[in-house]
């Protein structure tokens, strides 16, 4: 256990030591944090993280939302997750980490980066809850997609460029059928992609493969929201040629489609050229501290 910016931060996991046997539970509240700009936290949000005793939040929470909003005794356990990175604290243990609290706390707050229902494993948690007859609220927030398009003034639909938008996912070579690719390529819709500033070179040569116009434009915004906020801009033709950094920061969304072309004529805002990390990249030893004798011995009486 530490203490950092006057909030307690527990490290290390824990175990299940005896907190099960008991049966009332408190409120297990998922939030979505926003893509990056505290003041795009939602009201409901804030009002709830500052009746909050235990914040479990994800690494891309902005760190001023948990100065801000956060009641200032509250516990709070980072469980951040990064793409390659063996830091990341897998799921399952954050699906301990609920049911404990909830049963030593009267409210517990699981803050996820963006809207808790795009990709945010929330499907799982949900699952650890209703196992246990734990109640639960969903408070949703704004999504990257919203926020990045937003921020770099690219509507996602518009009139004769784009009919719809499509929330995909390129992580790995598997996450999308290999039948979807032809439909994809035509790009009568927006296509925003999540987790993938890793694998855009392989998206790239997909699209072009299934018949996509080296014509057609896209962005990579980088932190986008943030005062850390970098946009990119490139055409699936000239994607591997280009100057472009040997890999972009994370969270990095793609815009493909007409409507990023508008990006120049409405774009509102400079990118920072510094490119540092507004979100702080996992550090190398993640584990979680033994804390539930701690939580018996001085909480357990304020569930």
């Amino acid at each position: 256990m530490r203490k950092k910016g006057g909030f307690l931060f527990y490290t290390l996991i824990y175990k299940n030591c005896g907190l099960m046997d008991r049966h009332v539970f408190g409120t297990v509240y998922f939030v979505g944090a926003g893509p990056g700009d505290p003041q795009l936290l939602t009201i409901k949000a804030a009002n709830i993280l500052s009746k909050a005793e235990v914040v479990i939040a994800d690494r891309l929470v902005s760190e001023d939302i948990i100065k801000e909003y956060v009641n200032s005794n509250a516990v709070i356990i980072p469980v951040g997750k990064q793409g390659r990175s063996n830091a990341s604290t897998p799921q399952y243990e954050i699906n301990d980490l609920i049911v404990q609290f909830a049963s030593a706390y009267k409210t517990i707050v699981r803050l996820k980066g963006g809207d808790v229902a795009f990709y945010s494993n929330i499907l799982d948690e949900l699952i650890a809850v209703n196992t246990n007859n734990i109640p639960y609220e969903i408070i949703p927030g704004i999504t990257a997609a919203s926020g990045a398009s937003a921020a770099a003034g690219v509507p996602l639909t518009a009139r004769g460029l784009a009919t719809g938008v499509r929330i995909l996912t390129y992580y790995q070579s598997t996450a999308i059928a290999e039948e979807a690719w032809k439909q994809l390529a035509s790009f009568e819709d927006t296509l925003v992609f999540y987790m993938t500033g890793n694998a855009v070179s392989q998206l790239v040569n997909k699209l072009l493969q299934h018949g996509a116009g080296a014509s057609i434009p896209f962005l990579i915004a980088e932190q986008a929201t943030t005062p850390q906020q970098y946009v990119y801009e490139y055409t699936l033709g000239n994607f591997e040629t280009a100057d472009k950094p040997a890999e972009f920061i994370s969270p990095s969304l793609v815009i493909m489609g007409k409507v990023t072309a508008l990006y120049q004529q409405f774009k509102w805002q400079a990118n920072n050229a510094e490119r540092k990390h507004y979100f702080k990249p996992l550090q190398d030893n993640p584990e979680l501290i033994s804390l539930i004798n701690h939580i018996q011995e001085k909480h357990v009486s304020r569930a």
